[in-house]
């Protein structure tokens, strides 16, 4: 199978001008602060994935399947009523950093929390180290 046409593609809107039309203001606050966390621990600009995910790095991946695409390392989107933050590598490996990092909800490789206050930020900057880590080793630039 040819690497298929995914909907989630980098994009050269500005991340800038995406989370200063962020409506509610605390959450573009934390839009902010964590574009400037996920930029420092990644040591990659923000980019704009799709309309509405702000990215860092990337990768290439190929499942069993044959199907292939390429998507940001980590990043995250201030969505209506809750920031998601997309933990790639999944949360099973993390269920000790977890506990501690606040009052957030998780999916497959989904963090969701209503404000930045709610939580350890030192804690999430621990936790989006290791995903990068664990990213690394899977899949090396």
């Amino acid at each position: 199978m040819a690497k298929s046409d995914n909907k989630t593609k980098m994009t050269e809107v500005s991340v800038d001008n995406f989370v200063a039309a962020v409506a509610d203001e605390q959450q573009r606050l934390d839009a902010i602060k964590i574009v400037d966390l996920m930029a420092r621990v990644s040591g990659h600009p923000p980019k704009m994935w799709g309309p509405s995910i702000i990215g860092f790095g990337h990768y290439h991946y190929r499942y069993d399947s044959g199907r292939e695409g390429d998507m940001c390392r980590i990043g995250f989107s201030p969505r209506k009523g809750q920031t998601v933050l997309y933990i790639v590598d999944g949360f099973q490996e993390y269920e000790a950093i977890l506990s501690s990092l606040g009052k957030c909800k998780t999916g497959k490789s989904c963090l969701y929390i209503k404000r930045l206050s709610d939580i350890d930020v030192t804690v999430l900057e621990e936790l989006c180290a290791r995903s990068l880590a664990s990213m690394a080793e899977k899949y090396p630039d």
